[in-house]
C-alpha cells in the first residue's frame, strides 16, 4: 500500500518530521513551503495520492487550497493539520472534502494510522474501478471476427503506452474502444478525458487543448487547465480527429512527441504524462495525401490501428445488440422488456439484412423505440418494418425518404397507421402510447412519471385528461 505523498507546511521542523516519518515507511514524499509550490507540484506529479495541509500558510491559507484541490484533483485525500485547532474549523475541513484533521504537535502512531486509513480508500477505490474496468470491457457485444479481432488488439494493446488509431464509420463505437483500451491499461485508475476536435472552433482548439493563463485573451478570467493537464497519468481521448485544423494539428503534434505543454498565455512548460488514443470516421491516408492532414501527425498516432466494422459486416452481431440494449433499458425502467419481446424468424432476418447506415446508433434508438411502442407478444416482421421506418420521421430522416421516393430501385412504403395521419395526429398518437408506457413504468405515479419525462405534474395532468389516460 505504498503511495506518493505530499507535504504543505511552511515550518521547516513539520516538513522533516513528517518526511522522516513517512519515507521510514517507505513512501515517496514531496514536499512544499507554501500552497503555491504545492499546487504546482500537484500539476506538475500527476500520481500524488495522499496530501497533508498546514491550515495557517503564507500566500493561500490551507482552507481555500483544500477546495481548489477538491475540485481540480478530486482523487486525491487531504489530511488538514494546525496547531490553531479548534471543532468548527475541523467540521469545516470536513465538510469541504478533508479525509482527517490532525492537531500538532503531531502524534507518530495517528500520522501512521490516517496515512494507511487514506491508502486504504484509494486502493478500494482502485479495486472498485477495477471492477467496473470487467462489467465495461464486457460492454463490446458481438461474436463475429471483426468484432473477436476487435477485443483481441485491445487486450494486447491496452497495458502498453502505444499511441491507438480508431477508425470507422458513425456510431460503430470508437468512443466505447476507447474506453476499453483505457479501462484495460495501468491507467484504468485515472482520468480518461475526452475531446471532440470536430466541436470546437479552430479559434478555441488550443486553448481546449493547453489550457490558458488568467489575462491571455479577452475572456480569459482566469487560468484553466486544457485536457493534456487533465488527462495526465490517464488517456486523453482525440475524437474526430480528421477534423482537427492543420495549425491544431502542428501543435497537437508537438506535445504528444516532447509530452510537453505551455497553456496559451504561459511561459511556463509543463510536463504531462498522456496516452492517446484518437478516432476518426475519415481515411487519414487519403486526408494526408490531399493536404488536409498532417503525414507526421498520422505517423505518430497510428502505431496500433484499430478499425471497428459497421454493422452490414456483422449482421449476427445484430440480434445481440439488440437483446443488449433492450436489457439495459429494463434495468433502467425497472421491468423486464427481453420477457416481453420475441421476434419472429422472418423479423430477425430483416434486422440482420437491414444497412444500418446509423450502426450501433440506429440499433439502439430502434430498441427504445421498440421498448415505447410495442405492445407485447412477438415482433412480427411487418410491425419491425413500420418501427424501423419510423426512423424517418426527423429532419434527416424525411429528406432520406423523399430520396427514397424518386427511386425506382427503392420505392417508398409508409405503414398505413402513418399513411393516412397528418402530422398533428401522428405526434398526438406517439405522445399518447409514450405517456402510457411512462407511467405504467413509474407505478402510476404522476409525480415520478413527470421528473422522469421532464415536465411539471400539471403539465402532465393536463395531458393525460386531454388523452384520457386513466391513472
Amino acid at each position: 500500500m505504498k503511495g506518493r505523498i505530499l507535504i504543505i507546511d511552511d515550518e521547516p521542523g513539520i516538513r522533516r518530521t513528517l518526511s522522516s516519518i513517512l519515507e521510514d515507511e517507505k513512501y515517496t514524499v514531496y514536499t512544499a513551503e507554501d500552497a503555491v509550490l504545492g499546487l504546482q507540484i500537484l500539476e506538475e506529479k500527476s500520481s500524488i495520492d495522499l496530501l497533508f495541509l498546514d491550515v495557517l500558510l503564507p500566500k493561500m491559507g490551507g482552507m481555500e487550497a483544500l477546495e481548489k484541490i477538491r475540485k481540480d484533483w478530486p482523487q486525491i485525500e487531504v489530511v488538514m493539520i494546525s496547531g490553531h485547532a479548534n471543532v468548527d474549523m475541523a467540521v469545516r475541513a470536513v465538510k469541504t472534502g478533508a479525509f482527517d484533521f490532525l492537531e500538532k504537535p503531531l502524534s507518530l502512531d495517528k500520522v501512521l494510522t490516517v496515512c494507511r486509513n487514506a491508502l486504504a480508500v484509494q486502493n478500494l477505490r482502485e479495486e472498485n474501478r477495477d471492477l467496473k474496468r470487467k462489467i465495461k470491457n464486457d460492454e463490446i457485444i458481438g461474436t463475429s471476427a471483426g468484432i473477436n479481432e476487435v477485443r483481441k488488439i485491445i487486450r494486447q494493446a491496452a497495458e502498453s503506452d502505444a499511441r491507438i488509431l480508431i477508425t470507422g464509420e458513425n456510431g460503430t463505437g470508437k468512443e466505447l474502444a476507447a474506453r476499453a483500451i483505457h479501462l484495460g491499461s495501468s491507467r484504468a485508475g485515472k482520468a480518461f478525458v475526452e475531446l471532440n476536435c470536430a466541436a470546437i472552433p479552430d479559434t478555441l482548439i488550443e486553448s481546449e487543448l493547453f489550457g490558458h493563463e488568467k489575462g491571455a485573451f479577452t475572456d480569459a478570467v482566469s487560468t484553466r487547465k486544457g485536457r493534456f493537464e487533465m488527462a495526465s497519468g490517464g488517456t486523453l481521448f482525440l475524437d474526430e480527429i480528421g477534423d482537427m485544423s492543420l495549425s491544431a494539428q502542428a501543435k497537437a503534434l508537438r506535445s504528444i512527441q516532447e509530452q510537453k505543454i505551455e497553456r496559451v498565455g504561459g511561459e511556463r512548460t509543463i510536463d504531462v504524462d498522456v496516452r492517446i488514443v484518437a478516432a476518426t470516421n475519415k481515411n487519414l491516408e487519403e486526408e494526408c495525401a490531399a493536404g488536409r492532414f498532417r503525414q507526421d501527425l498520422f505517423f505518430r498516432l497510428n502505431v496500433i490501428p484499430i478499425r471497428i466494422p459497421p454493422l452490414r459486416e456483422r449482421p449476427e452481431d445484430v440480434p445481440l445488440l439488440l437483446f443488449h440494449f433492450l436489457k439495459e433499458l429494463s434495468e433502467n425502467q425497472k421491468t423486464d422488456y427481453t420477457d416481453n419481446y420475441e421476434f419472429d424468424d422472418e423479423a430477425l432476418a430483416l434486422l440482420c439484412s437491414s444497412p444500418w447506415p446509423g450502426n450501433v446508433r440506429e440499433l439502439r434508438n430502434l430498441a427504445e423505440r421498440i421498448a415505447v411502442m410495442h405492445r407485447g407478444g412477438k415482433v412480427s416482421a411487418e410491425e419491425l418494418k413500420g418501427l424501423l421506418q419510423q426512423k424517418s420521421l426527423g429532419k434527416e430522416g424525411i429528406s432520406s425518404l423523399e430520396e427514397k421516393s424518386s427511386s425506382a430501385e427503392a420505392p417508398l412504403t409508409i405503414p398505413n397507421e402513418i399513411l393516412y395521419m397528418n402530422y398533428n395526429e401522428a405526434r398526438e398518437s406517439f405522445e399518447k402510447r409514450y405517456l402510457e408506457f411512462r407511467l405504467a413504468h413509474s407505478d402510476g405515479i404522476i409525480s415520478r412519471t413527470a421528473e422522469a419525462i421532464g415536465i411539471y405534474p400539471s403539465n402532465l395532468h393536463a395531458k393525460l385528461r386531454k388523452y384520457g389516460i386513466r391513472t
